[in-house]
Parts: C-alpha cells; sequence; structure tokens
C-alpha cells in the first residue's frame, strides 16, 4: 500500500487493472484501517477517473458472491442516493412497473442513508426475505419476472472497509460503486446520479463494461427523474436534455414527492402507487422513471410507447401483482 500511496500523492492515476488489484487486495482484508483510510483520502483529493472506478467496480464484482442467472436479459434500476431530497421510492416502484410490463428485473439496494426508507426498508416492510441463495433468487425471476438483491449478503469484502467510511462519515468512491456491482451482472441498468458530473464518468464506465444503460440525473439535485424540471440522460444512444413535457407529462412541485418521515409513511405512498390511488404527481413520476427504463430495456420503443406501457402496467394492476406474488413466495 505504501507504494500505491506514493504513486497517488504525486498526483499520478490509476490504470483499471491497478485499480482492481488494490481493491481486491483490500477486500481480502489484506490492509489495515489507517491504510484503508489513507487511500479512501487520496481520492478526496481529486476527481477519480473512469478507469479507477472501473477497476473498483470489477474487484468487487470479483469478490461478491455471485448470482448466475443463466444468461437471461436482466435490468437494474437504481439511484446512487446522497441527493438529500428524501423523496419516496421511485426506482424500487419502478421495478414493479417494469416488472409488470415484461421486464426480468434484478433489483439491487440496501437500507436507507440519505432519506427515511431505502428499498431494503420497503422490501422488508412487506415481509421480503433477504437471501443470496441463488435457487431463490433464480425461481423470484423465472417465476415473478422480479427479485431483490440485499447488498450486504452480496458484499463480505465490503466489511473491512465499513469501519473506516463510518469513521470519515465523508462520501468516498464507495459511494459511487454501490449502484455499480448488482451480483447478477444484469445486462441493462438505469441509474439515477447525485450530481451531473458523474453522469459522464458512470456514461464511460458502463460503456467499456459493454453494459446497456441510461444515467440520469435532474438538473435541481434529484438522482432521479423528479418532474421539477430539466434533467439529463446519458446512455448507448448518447446524451441528450429532457423536460417533463417532452414525456408528455407536466411539472410537479418538490413536496408532491416527498417520501415522508417513517417507514410506514413512504410503505403507505408506495401501495397506493401500485393500486393506482397515488396522485398525479406520484404517477406521472413512477411513470417517467420506468419510461427511460424501458427504453433502455427495449431500445426500439419511442418514448412516448414507454411512457404509456409504464402508465398501463399500474393501470391494469400487473405491477400491484407482481408485488403480491413476490411476496407469496416468502
Amino acid at each position: 500500500m505504501k507504494e500505491t500511496l506514493s504513486y497517488l500523492i504525486a498526483k499520478k492515476t490509476l490504470s483499471f487493472d491497478q485499480a482492481r488489484h488494490i481493491l481486491t487486495r483490500m477486500g481480502k482484508g489484506e490492509f489495515s484501517e489507517p491504510e484503508i483510510a489513507a487511500f479512501l483520502m487520496a481520492f478526496l483529493m481529486r476527481e477519480i477517473t473512469p478507469d479507477e472506478l472501473g477497476g473498483f467496480r470489477e474487484a468487487l464484482l470479483d469478490l461478491c458472491v455471485a448470482i448466475d442467472l443463466n444468461g437471461m436479459n436482466t435490468l437494474d434500476v437504481c439511484g446512487t442516493g446522497g441527493d438529500e431530497k428524501n423523496t419516496f421510492n421511485i426506482s424500487t416502484l419502478s421495478a414493479f412497473v417494469l416488472a409488470g410490463a415484461g421486464v426480468k428485473v434484478v433489483k439491487h439496494g440496501n437500507y436507507a442513508v440519505s432519506s427515511a426508507c431505502g428499498s431494503s426498508n420497503i422490501f422488508e416492510h412487506f415481509g421480503y426475505r433477504f437471501s443470496n441463495d441463488p435457487a431463490k433468487i433464480r425461481r423470484e425471476v423465472e417465476e415473478v419476472g422480479i427479485c431483490y438483491l440485499h447488498a450486504p449478503l452480496f458484499h463480505p469484502a465490503m466489511k473491512y472497509v465499513g469501519p473506516v467510511r463510518k469513521a470519515l462519515r465523508l462520501k468516498t468512491f464507495f459511494n459511487l460503486l454501490g449502484p455499480m456491482v448488482n451480483p447478477t451482472r444484469p445486462k441493462n441498468q438505469l441509474i439515477g446520479v447525485f450530481s451531473p458530473q458523474v453522469i459522464d464518468l458512470y456514461h464511460q464506465v458502463y460503456a467499456r463494461a459493454g453494459i446497456n444503460h441510461v444515467i440520469i440525473h435532474s438538473n435541481d439535485g434529484y438522482d432521479e427523474i423528479s418532474l421539477t424540471g430539466a434533467f439529463q440522460a446519458a446512455g448507448n444512444a448518447g446524451k441528450a436534455a429532457y423536460v417533463p413535457a417532452d414525456l408528455g407529462l407536466s411539472p410537479v412541485r418538490p413536496d408532491e414527492i416527498y417520501g415522508g418521515e417513517t417507514v410506514e409513511e413512504a410503505a403507505f405512498i408506495f401501495r397506493s402507487v401500485l393500486e393506482g390511488q397515488g396522485t398525479r404527481a406520484q404517477t406521472d413520476v413512477v411513470v417517467a422513471n420506468s419510461a427511460l427504463a424501458l427504453q433502455c430495456y427495449r431500445p426500439e420503443l419511442s418514448l412516448a410507447d414507454s411512457v404509456a406501457m409504464a402508465r398501463e402496467s399500474i393501470a391494469s394492476g400487473k405491477a400491484l401483482k407482481k408485488l403480491e406474488k413476490l411476496i407469496s413466495l416468502q
């Protein structure tokens, strides 16, 4: 580690292979907590490069409890978090809308960090049993079209880094890695990011990895399509800027997509949207994020058709039935 730290202090950057190697060693417990802290701090002094982030991503995937889904065409939809907007569980709701529209969804997530209720909180509230059993996960994807992967069960290497991150209480590159290390290695992914600078960084990493992707960010700081104003997207088809009207939708106010102060409040919104009882703003935001994910999964779809498919998944009750069937298998 001493040589690597000296290298970084000299303002040099790591290659993809160097980054992969050093984080693999870290994930195997080869370094002390002070060494790990120094390494993380080095990356707080400058921006991380696509090669470095890509190498770190590959190391965590090498070390994770991997799940083989036999070549199924799957999609994950998630956000980095960290926008401190405390919206309701938009990406998790979108996962069920997508499943209702025929997409095979492998949702990867964790408990809340910057909001009252994360995706793991929601799944746990409704009775989902967290597991890293490949047979359980495969059955859910095959029979229901959706499964959930509670991140801590799949990334044992993080136990060496966790105490250091907790002690530092700073946003490190591990905050960027969370959405990128789905242990099923989905072929498609929609990711919301907390800052415009991260869009191009993720875009380059995913392009190099050969993953079909769309990276989204709302210009007023949301790590998802908030419909509170304009938003950006970058993917295999290039980069584009949108306003709500481009999706045939109206703008919403920030207070209309607030997630509440408790898991119970968030779960009430969650169920209401799936039951077709959500507010116009709540439903439209879920539809918008689902539509971009549908386009990622099926690039031949027009934006208008994607919006219509997402809305139909809710209106027909298909999205709700996916939740009910998934929970019935627990």
